[in-house]
């Protein structure tokens, strides 16, 4: 394990910068010299993640994880993966500006042999958590490398443990703990033993099977990691409706659709302040900014067209159910706009960019607003192409969609869309990889709502 004990991460030191968000992403780097050809390959392969909810089902993290692009007898090991998917996450999330992720807290799996200080300077620390299974962590031989993590600021998740460890120096290592499910026991103890004036450790349940589960863990106070192969929370009573603010903003968009007079849709936008506001947020956000302050929806229309205005209100649609909704499936539903969007835009070219867009977030919007799908398309009717990539993943829009579904599970479908698209893994991984930071920056926008 090589670690550089005299360096520590100065968050005035520039880390690696990539391309804008609307850039065409990044092509995987060229074979280094000397660099063996499998090695290189080893290291190839695509971004996915597990979201940490907190109990109000807000995001708080990622684990997150590399799915290796090559099949057959011979995987990467642990070294390379963690290596890849170090490299791939620091280029996007650590800019020369500084870390792009707000308060958000990343989780990646750790083994002996397999973390390098020096490749991991680019990360503030405290945003950092590695998780080492218990007979790694346990072990008398890696208790130096885990005092040197620590003292360089990263986090360390004791995995698979029944226990905290019986010996004071290691247990005051442990940051987080994993509590499986959500064990009685487990969380107990967690929670004992812990120094006076020592800062609590953070439990985590990192297997969730079902919605009732979290819920018995957000009564114990204990954050959930949520794979996306878990679906929404079930809504039980009687069928949900369109919160008034979503059926303004429905309105609004059926009044785009039919290219009614913009002093129309201004009067009908002027029934709700708060509306125009945050729509005029939205318009001037950096995430989102049309480069102009826009003043007022007339002066967004001259500037800009009905298109983006379109795309804008679809925005506020996902984020207006807010008192039904949980936190988490709006953040869901606006990064998957943005992720098939980004997957799609470098072939089709920007005057596809907002239907892409559509197709990510409405092939969500069901189960963001609880409503069916077939009723939404009917109040708002999308183009045929965007409603066939809805519906059937078919048509021009359809592959991109696909490609983005696959890799919000474990991406075992991903290297064969990609190719269909003539993608490679780093293009595939560059929009994911954006498409969160962009996320991440229109969560800033909605904060104080």
């Amino acid at each position: 394990m090589s670690f550089n004990f005299l360096s520590r991460f100065d968050t005035g030191r520039p880390a690696a910068a990539d391309a804008p968000a609307t850039a065409r992403p990044p092509v995987p780097k060229e074979q280094a010299p000397g660099e063996d050809r499998q090695d290189a390959e080893d290291r190839t392969g695509f971004v996915t993640y597990s979201s940490l909810l907190d109990p109000k089902k807000q995001v708080i993290g990622y684990r997150m994880g590399w799915r290796p692009a090559a099949a057959g007898p011979r995987q990467p090991g642990t070294a390379a993966r963690l290596k890849a998917l170090g490299e791939s996450v620091r280029h996007h999330f650590c800019r020369r500006s500084g870390w792009r992720m707000g308060n958000t807290v990343l989780f990646f799996d750790a083994a002996p042999g397999a973390i390098s200080l020096d490749e991991w300077q680019g990360f503030p620390t405290q945003n950092v958590v590695l998780c080492w299974q218990a007979e790694d962590f346990l072990d008398p031989a890696q208790q130096p490398a885990l005092t040197a993590l620590r003292e360089h600021g990263f986090g360390l998740m004791l995995c698979g443990a029944a226990d905290l460890p019986e010996d004071k120096q290691l247990r005051e290592l442990v940051t987080h703990f994993d509590v499986g499910a959500g064990d009685a026991l487990l969380i107990a103890n967690g929670r004992r033993g812990v120094a006076p004036g020592r800062r609590p450790i953070q439990l985590i349940a990192t297997r969730m099977e079902n919605w009732p589960q979290f819920e018995a863990c957000a009564a114990r106070r204990v954050p959930v990691l949520v794979d996306g192969s878990q679906g929404s929370p079930v809504v039980s009573g009687p069928r949900r409706a369109l919160q008034p603010e979503s059926l303004l903003i429905v309105a609004l968009m059926q009044m785009l659709q039919r290219n009614e007079d913009v002093r129309e849709i201004e009067a009908a936008l002027k029934h709700d302040a708060a509306l125009t506001y945050r729509l005029l947020r939205h318009i001037n956000s950096p995430a989102i900014g049309a480069g102009v302050e826009i003043t007022s929806l007339r002066h967004a229309v001259s500037m800009l067209g009905y298109s983006p205005l379109f795309r804008w209100l679809s925005l506020l649609l996902a984020t207006s159910n807010v008192k039904v909704s949980p936190p988490f499936l709006m953040k869901k539903a606006i990064m998957r706009g943005r992720f098939v969007e980004l997957l799609g835009q470098t072939l089709l070219g920007a005057a596809h960019t907002d239907n892409l867009f559509l197709v990510g977030m409405f092939s969500f919007i069901d189960q963001l607003l609880g409503i069916p799908m077939t009723d939404m398309l009917e109040k708002v009717q999308l183009a045929e192409p965007v409603q066939r990539a809805i519906l059937e993943r078919k048509g021009i829009y359809g592959p991109f969609l696909a490609l983005a579904l696959t890799c919000e599970t474990d991406a075992g479908q991903a290297v064969a869309l990609a190719e269909e698209l003539f993608m490679s893994a780093a293009q595939v991984n560059a929009a994911h990889l954006a498409a969160m930071v962009w996320c991440q920056e229109i969560a800033r926008v909605e904060a104080p709502y």
